[in-house]
């Protein structure tokens, strides 16, 4: 931290207290603290301390979600460069996923249990948004290396401390993997702390690079998705079937629906018309990662980082060739037909309307029968009439079709001279 914008402890806990009770105000601290805090502010964080950032992950998906993520390879090299003189000095190292849970968090015993009691632990979320300014935190937000003393945390709770923090990245892609940290006393409010957190974060880059990937299994390294037809999809990738519970579906389908990864607000519009907070979003992914791991499922923007291969997609593909006839055979049913979530309802809509719209409108009697005959299109009237007039006049099955689109136009017409009905009673009544 550059000594002529260093700020005493006192004058912190007053800038702090002037902010918490006018926010509005410049809070009279570095321009990178102030833009934190009001990012804190717009995002509902607490000042006093009262309310501790969530534990999202049970220790076991924890360790499941640490063995499977692409900084476990070079936990070794923090260990190393960070581990022994945070035991030494009295601190800790923390490592943690690009959204800020943390995963690993070692160093001097005594230090580990009093980061515990404010839950810096393995499986809390340190993002900005969870936890208020902070280092881990506000490093992914800004994507660069940081430092944050004393009162300049957002958080009361944490105004004993301070801590330096820097992102690591992909060395292919540029993609941030996650952040890495050291937080303690007065010696990390000092630059070869944030020197230290700097120099660990390129040598761990460097080793990633040197590193090659892991080989996966089988030779397709694209993702099979399966969602057709089923509450429940099925995921297959790297030689691993994955029974999906049914927000994970959700969450997966959207995703396979914007290729290019999407933002975690606009995710939550996708998934529920009702408002999903970013802390339920978060921890919904942060378990899926853990079944994923994390070289499949990316976070900044949310994304698939894998091609998706998908029943629902092959169906429109096959649509766009006019291959209505293969297109019918592939289709399995509605996609997750009992998912509420906007995505999901929109895209198991637009799928079967322009299924159904080729089929009606297709000379072929023979789809229309596979039509009507499954489950999703037997109380179809319409089908049923145009499988009417497509089949042989004077013939049985034609009789039949045409009988079984009369009986459905019948109930369909019921419920419409009920409302009339109820209509002519209550203007009778007025």
């Amino acid at each position: 931290m550059d000594a002529s914008t260093a700020v005493s402890a006192d004058a912190l806990r007053t800038v702090h207290e002037r902010f918490a009770a006018s926010p509005e105000a410049h809070p009279g601290v570095r321009s990178l603290v102030a833009d934190s805090w009001r990012r804190c502010a717009a995002s509902g964080v607490r000042l006093d301390g009262q309310r501790l950032p969530p534990l999202r992950t049970t220790p076991e998906e924890v360790a499941a979600y640490r063995r499977a993520h692409p900084l476990a390879p070079v936990l070794p090299l923090f260990r190393e460069l960070l581990g022994a003189g945070a035991a030494d000095d009295g601190h800790v190292f923390a490592v943690g996923d690009a959204d800020g849970t943390l995963l690993w968090v070692e160093g001097d015993s005594a230090t580990v249990r009093r980061a515990e009691r404010m839950h810096f632990t393995e499986g809390a979320v340190w993002s900005e948004a969870q936890a208020g300014t902070n280092a881990p935190g506000t490093a992914l937000e800004l994507e660069r290396a940081v430092q944050i003393v004393t009162g300049e945390h957002y958080s009361c709770a944490v105004h004993p401390w301070s801590c330096a923090a820097a992102p690591v990245r992909d060395p292919g892609t540029g993609r941030i993997l996650g952040v890495v940290d050291l937080s303690g006393g007065g010696t990390i409010a000092t630059p070869p702390a944030l020197a230290a957190v700097r120099a660990a974060a390129l040598a761990a880059e460097a080793e990633l690079a040197r590193t090659p990937p892991a080989t996966l299994l089988g030779a397709d390294t694209g993702v099979r998705l399966t969602a057709l037809g089923r509450d429940s999809a099925v995921l297959e990738y790297g030689g691993q079937v994955h029974h999906l519970s049914p927000r994970h579906s959700e969450i997966v389908v959207a995703l396979a629906l914007q290729s290019r990864g999407v933002q975690g607000d606009r995710l939550a519009v996708d998934l529920s018309e009702r408002e999903l907070s970013a802390s339920t979003l978060r921890a919904e992914m942060t378990r899926l990662r853990a079944v994923l791991g994390p070289d499949l499922l990316g976070s900044r923007p949310y994304a698939l980082l894998r091609p998706v291969h998908s029943d629902f997609a092959e169906v429109a593909s096959l649509l766009a060739q006019g291959r209505v006839n293969r297109a019918l055979a592939r289709y399995a049913g509605p996609l997750l037909p009992r998912s509420d979530a906007p995505a999901v309802v929109e895209q198991r809509r637009a799928l079967e309307q322009q299924l159904r719209g080729a089929v009606l409108a297709g000379p072929d009697a023979g789809l229309l029968r596979r039509w009507v005959d499954a489950a999703w299109g037997t109380d179809d009237a319409d089908a049923w009439l145009a499988l009417a007039r497509r089949l042989p006049g004077g013939s049985a099955q034609r009789a039949a079709a045409a009988a079984r689109a009369r009986a459905l136009d019948g109930e369909r017409a019921i419920p419409q001279q009920v409302g009339r009905h109820a209509a002519v009673l209550q203007r009778s009544r007025s």
